[in-house]
């Protein structure tokens, strides 16, 4: 397609502009290239009928009519209908690799480009068309999206009620397949964690989780909410006919050469199931301790401790940071043929080569408690315990490591010095837990600055007033970057995650604290004096070094 930048003088001189306009036009178009069509009615230029001949002749791209538009709708993989009505294309042909399209704009570089890259490998012809003739063959092809917005959750689903094989059918049907399939490479192509599927009144919204952070993706019509949440309960094995209670599946593809284990979760809400697939691409997990962002001072902590023969180490934090990620890391250093290591997880997220994985089944009371119960007469050297959520869990844990094994295994705490106040109100004796705990390691993960664009700039009065908090000897108003987004990072400004630390080794004179029943913020303080510092304090060094923000540090250790 051709796309000299001439085509602004060429709409100028047909249209008879001002010097004024035409000026504004040329700029508009050639240096911030911005759509042909959302320039023109910036300008107040709303007659296709006067554009279209033009920009016609210019590209030598013919010019149809509505009459001549297709009569079925087309779909295709990776395109959906939000995207065409948005951008007003309409697909005319699309066998083989032979494919039609009308457009309305051959400027609209980032939708051509979308285009492109979606159609890789096919042979595209390009036709013009009026946008709002575009439009309305879009509305009676797909459908309106007012029609779609006056039919409500209840109505749908009620449709479908007492018709479950019609709605079997409608899942396994090409075009829900198609879309099912295409949401979720996108959300693998953005490095997604999640995806979630969401219900309300008058939509149905898709966003996935990329870095911690949601971002919607294009939302399928809302007629389709049936159809597709059936396609992933189906996928995951799932029951299609209970949509009163939640329900967990498993979900295991090959997208291309990857090989992806996705975790469904169902949860009724008032205008249908809400779906959340948890993905977990192998290839995207990094399980080297030396590439998780800790400092040296950790690491080399972290390294010394791992090799007792035992006692239990604990990581602590939220759901969803990383804590997993850590342990398995250390579980792929300290896996060698001289060492017997079992796990017991809910769930499995991640398989081991070498190690004992025992998947938790509350439902025939395989629980965590049951499991260790077991396992210590399986002579483990190394244990590794998913979660400790209750006394019982927490009572064999603490015993295991009394009795000869290395126990690991996480707590949801704010802090690390939390930890011990967790296990005293899980009903473990103080004594028990200062014999028995070798350190506590709290962690969230920070968004990384992106590499291609993020800015440098000195450091403001309140920017220094946070690092001056926090980190000692701190420049005076140093060098520090500010996020900014290209296309590399999906114009975030961010491109990945790294954790930030604290690590809280139990020594003799906390461990006297401990037996004393002293709580965190007095074993914290007593901790400051032996090197533990804070997640913000780690926090902070990332910021200084140019690798994440400010703002990011603040967001996930809740400062302020």
């Amino acid at each position: 397609m051709k796309t000299d930048t001439n085509i602004a003088r060429a709409i100028a001189q047909g249209l008879n502009l001002s010097e004024e306009l035409a000026t504004k036009l040329e700029r508009l178009i050639c240096v911030e290239n911005w759509p042909i069509m959302d320039v023109l009615k910036s300008l107040g230029i709303m007659d296709e009928d006067r554009v279209l001949p033009i920009i016609s002749d210019y590209f030598g791209i013919p010019l149809l009519k509505s009459n001549e538009f297709p009569e079925k709708p087309i779909f295709f993989e990776d395109i959906s209908v939000d995207f065409l009505r948005r951008h007003a294309i309409l697909p005319l042909q699309g066998e083989n690799s032979d494919i039609i399209i009308i457009f309305n704009d051959p400027w609209n570089l980032s939708a051509v480009n979308a285009l492109e890259t979606y159609l890789s490998g096919s042979k595209i012809t390009y036709y013009l068309g009026h946008s709002d003739e575009i439009r309305t063959a879009i509305d009676r092809l797909y459908g309106s999206p007012e029609s779609e917005e006056k039919e409500t959750a209840s109505q749908v689903i009620d449709f479908y009620e007492d018709d479950l094989e019609r709605l079997k059918g409608l899942a396994q049907e090409a075009p829900v397949v198609r879309l099912v399939n295409v949401l979720i490479t996108r959300a693998l192509d953005m490095r997604a964690s999640d995806i979630h599927f969401e219900p309300t009144e008058k939509s149905f919204i898709v966003r996935c989780r990329v870095d911690g952070i949601l971002y919607e993706l294009d939302s399928p019509p809302k007629s389709m909410q049936p159809a597709i949440i059936s396609r992933l309960k189906l996928m995951a094995n799932m029951d299609i006919a209970e949509r009163r209670l939640p329900q967990d599946g498993r979900i295991k593809l090959r997208f291309g050469h990857r090989d992806v284990d996705i975790r469904v979760s169902t949860a009724p809400t008032i205008y249908g199931e809400s779906v959340v697939l948890r993905l977990l691409s192998q290839e995207a997990v990094e399980y080297e301790l030396d590439k998780l962002g800790m400092s040296e001072e950790h690491l080399s902590a972290i390294k010394e401790l791992i090799e007792k023969p035992f006692g239990m180490i604990l990581v602590t934090g939220p759901t969803g940071s990383g804590k997993t990620t850590t342990l398995y890391a250390i579980l792929k250093r300290l896996n060698k043929t001289t060492k017997k290591i079992i796990t017991v997880e809910d769930p499995v997220e991640y398989q081991i080569d070498g190690i004992n994985q025992i998947q938790v089944k509350p439902q025939i009371n395989l629980t965590f408690a049951n499991a260790l119960r077991s396992l210590v007469r399986q002579d483990p050297d190394i244990l590794l315990i998913g979660e400790i959520r209750d006394h019982e869990t927490a009572d064999i844990a603490i015993e295991s490591a009394l009795t000869g094994h290395l126990v690991f295994s996480t707590l949801h705490t704010n802090d690390a010095p939390g930890a011990i106040t967790r296990l005293r109100d899980l009903g473990i004796e103080s004594f028990l837990i200062a014999d028995s705990v070798l350190a506590v390691m709290a962690q969230r993960l920070v968004r990384v600055l992106c590499d291609n664009c993020k800015e440098p700039y000195r450091a403001t009065e309140a920017d220094m007033a946070v690092l001056n908090e926090w980190v000692t000897n701190v420049d005076t108003n140093p060098i520090i970057y500010k996020h900014r987004g290209c296309k590399q990072c999906g114009h975030t400004g961010y491109k990945g995650r790294q954790g930030i630390f604290e690590l809280f080794t139990i020594q003799d004179h906390i461990r006297s604290a401990i037996v004393a029943g002293k709580d965190a913020s007095h074993l914290a303080q007593l901790a400051y004096s032996s090197g533990y510092r804070p997640l913000i304090y780690h926090g902070c060094q990332k910021v200084l070094e140019g690798i994440t923000t400010i703002s990011e540090v603040l967001r996930v250790t809740s400062i302020f």
